[in-house]
């Protein structure tokens, strides 16, 4: 059965917030995660790939592609990228990061003919049009709501059916992430 599973960056700076975006090193670096997205990054390897095989939650499974936003001129946010690096390195997968914020048609193309489950790493505001662009019809919410880095957009088409179905899964990872669905 195919299956995508997409997920936003994890935290970025808030505009007028305390936190600030620092590299792996810890020096400030403008288009990075803050010290929250780095821990939700390390923490998404057991997330998506636990020790012992089994899945934390039902529809979560390892990725066997992973794909995120290019840092380009017009989007040089490297979330995307760092929100998965861990994860790549956890389970010796490369980062298909050739396709930029605005390029959905590609990736959605892209991910679609790449081995399932497939992990997507993207830009908040750009994630409904990409799981519209790859299952056709399905119902998801318009917007991805600007506080929210602890969900999953797990998508899945069982076969032989042509139907998509999409169910956010929450990431619990941490005591603030939230349950509700949005």
């Amino acid at each position: 059965m195919p299956k995508i599973m997409i997920i936003r960056h994890a935290e970025k700076p808030v505009h007028g917030g305390p936190d600030r975006s620092v590299c792996i090193d810890g020096f400030h670096a403008k288009h990075e995660l803050t010290v929250r997205g780095w821990q939700r990054a390390a923490a998404l390897v057991h997330f998506f790939a636990p020790r012992n095989g089994e899945p934390h939650h039902a529809g979560i499974l390892p990725p066997r592609a992973i794909f995120a936003a290019a840092a380009t001129e017009l989007s040089p946010s490297l979330r995307s990228q760092r929100t998965v690096e861990p994860l790549s390195h956890a389970l010796g997968l490369p980062i298909d990061a050739s396709h930029a914020e605005g390029e959905e048609p590609a990736v959605a193309a892209a991910a679609l003919l790449a081995p399932s489950p497939v992990l997507i790493a993207w830009h908040h505001h750009q994630i409904a049009r990409l799981a519209r662009l790859i299952a056709g019809g399905v119902s998801c919410p318009e917007d991805w709501p600007d506080d929210r880095y602890d969900m999953v957009w797990v998508l899945d088409r069982p076969v032989p059916t042509d139907s998509w179905t999409l169910t956010q899964v929450p990431q619990l990872l941490f005591p603030h992430d939230r349950e509700d669905r949005f």
